[in-house]
């Protein structure tokens, strides 16, 4: 029974010390975003999805550096078939808590930089090379160590193929889970003793 009870202490210990430290030193972030779905009802019948999977260490409170990968897809019947790809590196900065908007909220920036392309089937514009993007966003932390997203994000692609740049401005949702690091585990960890 002293078992549980600690067990159940330090979770709650651990839960209440991740709510004051989503984004401090040490910890991970990881999740992803999702654009422009589209299963579309009429004629023509389109589908498309946009799915971009994360994870980040934070390097200092509200700095956090990691990658990113990305795959697009979008066909419409008797169309052309668009798939999109990216692989690279990500940099978020958290704006401070003067800037907090709500009480669980707060904006950010994102850039990304890395290898992509964007391949249109049946003679259209390809383009492969590096990809770069750069964007603000807005984090709300519905749990301690969950955050729902959105970003809106300038996508320029630069490289060679039929067509030698695109660019698009691209607005996601997503969510993120945020994990302490070993530094909030300890200070967690001497607050229950």
């Amino acid at each position: 029974m002293k078992k549980i009870f600690i067990s159940s202490l330090f979770s709650l210990a651990l839960f209440t010390g991740v709510a004051q430290a989503q984004i401090q030193k040490g910890n991970v972030m990881v999740g992803g975003n999702i654009t422009n779905i589209n299963l579309g009802l009429d004629d023509p019948k389109i589908f498309s999805v946009d799915i971009t999977p994360k994870a980040a260490w934070f390097i200092q409170d509200n700095l956090a550096l990691g990658g990113y990968v990305n795959f697009g897809l979008e066909t419409a019947k008797n169309s052309n078939t668009t798939t999109s790809y990216g692989v690279g590196a990500l940099g978020r900065y958290y704006a401070g808590k003067d800037t907090e908007v709500l009480r669980h909220g707060r904006f950010f920036a994102e850039a990304t930089a890395g290898i992509g392309g964007v391949n249109v089937s049946k003679g259209g514009g390809n383009t492969n090379g590096l990809n770069l993007s750069v964007g603000p966003g807005f984090a709300y932390f519905v749990t301690p160590n969950i955050g729902l997203e959105t970003l809106l994000k300038y996508n320029g692609l630069v490289g060679f193929g039929s067509a030698t740049t695109q660019s698009n401005l691209n607005l996601s949702f997503g969510f993120q889970i945020y994990l302490p690091g070993q530094r909030t585990a300890n200070k967690v960890k001497g607050d229950v003793k």
